[in-house]
């Protein structure tokens, strides 16, 4: 059977135990390995994918996106919950705050952004007019607003290269370019949900303000505290989301790229 749902978990959210009867799965793609956790959420099928693996050993630039997007179409996933620890540009969100981002700026450097890189498997522009799936999205902030938790719809998640931090120049340039988050995961993570036809949105949790705003250096521990602080509203958040989702929804995102995906998963 399909597995129809997935979490991609970000820093801090490493905790497939909300689900039961978890088996682990490996999965072979053209990209490389990936592994994920499967267990049952109120009848539900659902994939845990932790993003950095094991005890946060892989750093954000070397995260083998294209194998664990690759791997979770395999599952036959057609919905994506991901995680992500952000810091603030925007005074508005403040730690502690959650944000359904909607829109992106990449600051990438080296990441393979896309599945398609020509040769036998051609070259796909796909569009992302709306990368953050808006029909999930509206899901999330009404198990918010049930919640009664502080968050925000809709904001402009600015993707670095890291492990570093930012420094305040770049901070102050993102700002000025209209950026409200920054984090290190979120492309090419979207943009490839969107090539192999996965509605995809970002719980982001705003654990800091940016360099040059926050008064003091920042240290991932810090992030960590914040995130530990928090982290069991994010999985009431994430599984109040699924309870709502019905495992036959359709999207236009399930259509954004047509037959491509499947041949080059074939490989």
């Amino acid at each position: 059977m399909s597995v129809r749902i997935a979490i991609i978990g970000g820093t801090g959210v490493y905790d497939p135990n909300i689900l039961s009867n978890i088996r682990e799965e490996k999965i072979s793609t053209p990209f490389g390995e990936t592994a994920v956790k499967i267990g049952q959420y109120q009848g539900k099928d659902v994939a845990f994918l932790n993003r950095h693996g094991a005890g946060h050993s892989v750093p954000p630039h070397l995260v083998n996106y294209r194998a664990n997007i690759a791997g979770l179409k395999k599952l036959g996933v057609k919905t994506i919950i991901a995680t992500a620890a952000v810091g603030s540009i925007n005074e508005k969100m403040k730690p502690g705050d959650f944000v359904f981002c909607d829109q992106f700026l990449d600051f990438t450097k080296s990441r393979p952004s896309t599945f398609f890189e020509g040769g036998e498997n051609g070259v796909v522009h796909v569009d992302v007019t709306d990368p953050y799936c808006p029909g999930l999205r509206k899901v999330m902030a009404q198990v918010a607003d049930e919640l009664k938790l502080s968050y925000h719809q809709g904001g402009v998640y600015v993707t670095t290269e890291g492990p570093r931090y930012e420094t305040p120049a770049e901070i102050k340039m993102f700002k000025k370019l209209g950026g409200d988050l920054v984090g290190m995961t979120s492309v090419p993570e979207v943009v490839l949900a969107r090539e192999a036809g996965i509605c995809y949105a970002t719980v982001c949790m705003v654990t800091n303000f940016g360099a040059g705003i926050s008064e003091n250096p920042l240290t991932h521990e810090e992030v960590l505290e914040v995130m530990d602080k928090n982290a069991e509203n994010l999985r009431k958040l994430a599984m109040g989301t699924i309870s709502k989702l019905s495992l036959d929804r359709e999207c236009g995102c399930h259509t954004a790229v047509s037959g491509p995906m499947h041949e080059l998963l074939k490989g």
